[in-house]
């Protein structure tokens, strides 16, 4: 019964083979420098992947004070140095992820190497923490347009290795997050109903002492703001001319940039590559019909 079994077992798993994917490819630092974690039932993997672009930091315009910061805090680390867990905070578009990639691009070389991990994996955080704790590499463990809700814990695992573990994170991990929100967390006035002064100083009612913690764990906090009306304009002449040439940016393409920001509703990195994109596109596409 047992041998009768076992060769029914062994016909479906060769009759299932075939439709199983592929085994994930094992990530090797000194190739790899970027790798998306996932959690499943049984742990998690890492997955190798290619740089997405070639981004710069001089392609960043508009935020010299942040990526300052940023690079300093960065190099820091990498040379074995006291750095901080950071914090990108602000407005949509404003580039935070993209500094992100530009920080890797360019320091990749110096030994940097990134692990992006999803909020909705984030319970699995302390995991890959430990796994990365035995490697002779440096990393930035990178959460991208970071929120919680007020009844999601997921947060409480970013909090525990940020600050909360008796053990801490390891010397050769350092978290970077972005978000819209500055404290990650929903924000309400009746957060502010406990909140008193006591001779001149403001206390916290629990609820906003809460919300504040997590983000408080993060050393650097970085703003990114909305573009004024010269920096984006600067960032679309910047953009325009790198996706063509030179002469593709004049008063028409000026004019239609403020156009184009007017009707988004604001002005943002992003929406100067946006513009350039439809802009060099579109003069291409004119000049072939």
């Amino acid at each position: 019964m047992n041998e009768e079994l076992t060769q029914r077992l062994l016909s479906l798993l060769t009759r299932v083979e075939p439709w199983l994917p592929p085994a994930p490819q094992a990530v090797d630092w000194s190739r790899d420098v970027a790798a998306l974690w996932q959690r499943h039932a049984l742990g998690g993997q890492l997955l190798p992947v290619p740089l997405r672009d070639a981004l710069g930091l001089d392609d960043l315009l508009g935020i010299e004070r942040q990526k300052l910061a940023l690079v300093d805090n960065t190099r820091a680390f990498l040379r074995g140095l006291p750095a901080n867990h950071a914090l990108l905070w602000g407005s949509r578009g404003s580039g935070k992820s993209s500094l992100i990639r530009a920080l890797l691009n360019s320091l990749a070389g110096e030994g940097l190497r990134l692990v992006q991990v999803d909020r909705h994996d984030l319970a699995g955080l302390p995991l890959l923490v430990e796994q990365l704790r035995r490697e002779p590499h440096r990393f930035v463990v990178y959460c991208d347009d970071l929120s919680f809700e007020g009844n999601d814990d997921a947060y409480k695992a970013l909090k525990s290795v940020l600050d909360g573990a008796l053990t801490g994170p390891p010397e050769n991990v350092l978290l970077y997050a972005t978000s819209n929100r500055r404290h990650l967390l929903p924000e309400s006035m009746s957060d502010n109903d406990a909140s008193r002064l006591v001779d001149e100083e403001l206390h916290h009612g629990d609820a906003v002492e809460e919300k504040i913690s997590l983000s408080d764990r993060f050393g650097l906090w970085l703003g990114f703001h909305p573009f004024n009306q010269d920096t984006y304009l600067e960032a679309c002449c910047h953009w325009v001319t790198r996706l063509g040439e030179a002469e593709d940016w004049n008063g028409e393409a000026r004019t239609a940039a403020i156009r184009f920001a007017t009707l988004r509703g604001g002005r943002s990195g992003r929406a100067a590559w946006q513009f350039a994109n439809q802009w060099v596109g579109g003069r291409r596409l004119a000049g072939e019909a």
